[in-house]
């Protein structure tokens, strides 16, 4: 009797732990909103933006949930996101987004290149909404095609369209800060969308998925805090400012594990644009890129032109390019104002890069010197290292002269370049333990440079009549622990009357034929030891 007892209650104990399993698991299913079963067709026949939006409306109702998108082909408009929604694109599964510019009506609040603007909803919308995801193993394809075709052709120019016509009424204060100094900005008034632009959100994931044929910039949160972008591939074809990954104006960014080849730069980092950018007064700091590959591209990783909120706190490590245009590339021109410091760059391997490997660039926009205020922009506290490029040129660093970039070092590098460094209007820049195997040209050309330091700066490729260094208007410059390769001429260069305090010290000029040679119009007798 008693282990019959013990049997029976075995038995409840064990229908009662099935019971509760199959509660948990109503439970978890219930988390999960098949876009299908609210109307989504698997063949893309028809237009399913509605029910999305109504998995959505019944995730959020019930406090949140995954919306499912299951193997197949799907059409939509704008996919608006809510709080603690996750968008799950299962593998097998694409989502072919709208070309009639109709379904991204009515405008929404956005930001285009670091203007705040009411735009097209972008393809994958969220405002002031917190934990949202957009994951899985499927595809979205922005059928950017006809955007970029309406956005760069004539019709746009000549015929006012209702898009612009209502673009201008939206927006009556803002179309001269698009482009201040180009004649005829109306034309402006069409802006493409961004494909997925979540705005002053909390806790944003985008993870898996793979993007292509973006309208315009890809991935470009804005005012958002902790966003994490990894394992995403974004392919967009040649095409008009398709920019791969634009965190702007946000805090705490991590992207890793990306694969990105795109019409305009892979990886750009901003924080708003002149005047309405330093309004907004938002920087963009503490983000980490790691581990990414970057091909095709104006640049692997960009910050700025539009940086006039700051941009600070950047790492960018353990990743490769090859084929981009540029490498590093940190541009900005009189009148964003903003500052772009305490950068970190570590353990890059560039291939075939088109132009610079890196790109410190004050005058992307050709300007007359001016007095300092807001809108002079600042670089400095900016930091390269452990660097193995294939290059057009080494870098290129070019200030302003009221405001030259300061505190620069280049450490452990190793590049083979047609052309070597410039370096101009500049102060406190060091190059330390760098290998610069120029084809033509010294491997560093300074002018107009104060504190300048070149520690164990060498060439395996030396050149008759260039020296491996050549400088010109240097001030206060020490040279040390070189030592030479073989067959090099001439070392050291100096020239400009306002060269002055160059010492070289505990250098190996064994095989060199002159270690300096200045010109007459360097007064100053120069310390070599």
């Amino acid at each position: 009797m008693k282990q019959n007892g013990i049997l029976r209650n075995l038995k409840s104990l064990a229908f009662g732990l099935l019971l509760l399993l199959a509660s948990s698991t109503a439970s978890v299913a219930q988390q999960y909103y098949n876009v299908v079963k609210y109307g989504a067709r698997r063949d893309s026949s028809k237009l399913a933006t509605q029910a999305i939006a109504k998995a959505i409306d019944a995730a959020s109702k019930a406090g949140g949930g995954t919306v499912y998108f299951p193997a197949g082909k799907y059409k939509t408009g704008p996919i608006h996101l809510k709080s603690n929604i996750t968008i799950d694109i299962d593998a097998g599964a694409e989502i072919y987004f709208s070309n009639n510019f109709d379904d991204y009506l009515p405008m929404v609040q956005s930001r285009y290149e670091g203007v705040d603007v009411i735009n097209f909803s972008p393809l994958f919308y969220a405002y002031k909404v917190e934990n949202i995801t957009i994951k899985g193993r499927g595809l979205i394809d922005g059928q950017g095609k006809k955007w970029w075709a309406f956005a760069e052709g004539k019709s746009r120019r000549e015929n006012e369209s209702k898009w612009q016509k209502e673009f201008r009424r939206l927006n009556p204060d803002v179309l001269n800060s698009l482009k201040p100094d180009v004649p005829g900005v109306m034309e402006r008034a069409f802006l493409r969308p961004p494909f997925i632009q979540p705005m002053y959100c909390k806790n944003v994931l985008i993870e898996g998925i793979t993007i292509r044929n973006s309208p315009f910039w890809t991935v470009n949160p804005e005012f958002c805090e902790n966003v994490t972008v990894t394992g995403v591939t974004i392919n967009n074809p040649k095409s008009p400012n398709t920019d791969g990954i634009n965190p702007e104006s946000c805090k705490y960014v991590h992207i890793s594990n990306c694969h990105i080849s795109v019409g305009d730069d892979c990886i750009t980092i901003k924080s708003g644009k002149d005047g309405p950018g330093r309004k907004m007064a938002a920087p963009a700091e503490n983000y980490t890129i790691t581990n990414c590959t970057m091909l095709s591209g104006h640049g692997g990783v960009v910050i700025g032109s539009e940086m006039s909120g700051d941009v600070k706190k950047i790492t960018i490590s353990n990743c490769i390019f090859d084929g981009t245009d540029r490498g590093i590339r940190i541009k900005t021109a009189r009148g964003r104002g903003g500052v772009v410091e305490e950068i970190r760059v570590d353990n890059i391997v560039m291939k075939n890069i088109r132009e610079q490997a890196i790109v410190l660039d004050m005058q992307y926009a050709k300007s007359q010197p001016e007095p300092i205020t807001e809108r002079t922009p600042r670089f400095r506290n900016i930091h390269f290292s452990n660097i193995t490029a294939e290059t057009n040129q080494a870098g290129y660093l070019n200030g302003l002269e009221e405001m030259p970039i300061e505190n620069v070092t280049f450490n452990n590098m190793n590049l083979n370049a047609k052309t070597g460094f410039t370096v101009k209007q500049a102060q406190n820049i060091e190059f330390h333990n760098v290998q610069v195997n120029a084809a033509t040209g010294p491997a560093v050309r300074a002018e107009n440079v104060k504190t300048l330091l070149l520690d164990g700066v060498r060439t395996l490729a030396p050149k008759a009549a260039t020296a491996t260094i050549d400088l010109t208007n240097a001030e206060d410059v020490f040279v040390y622990n070189s030592f030479p390769a073989a067959g090099t001429e001439t070392f050291l260069k100096l020239n400009g009357d306002k060269t002055k305090n160059v010492v070289l010290r505990n250098n190996n000029f064994k095989y060199v034929k002159a270690p300096l040679k200045k010109e007459d119009v360097v007064k100053e007798q120069v310390v070599v030891d």
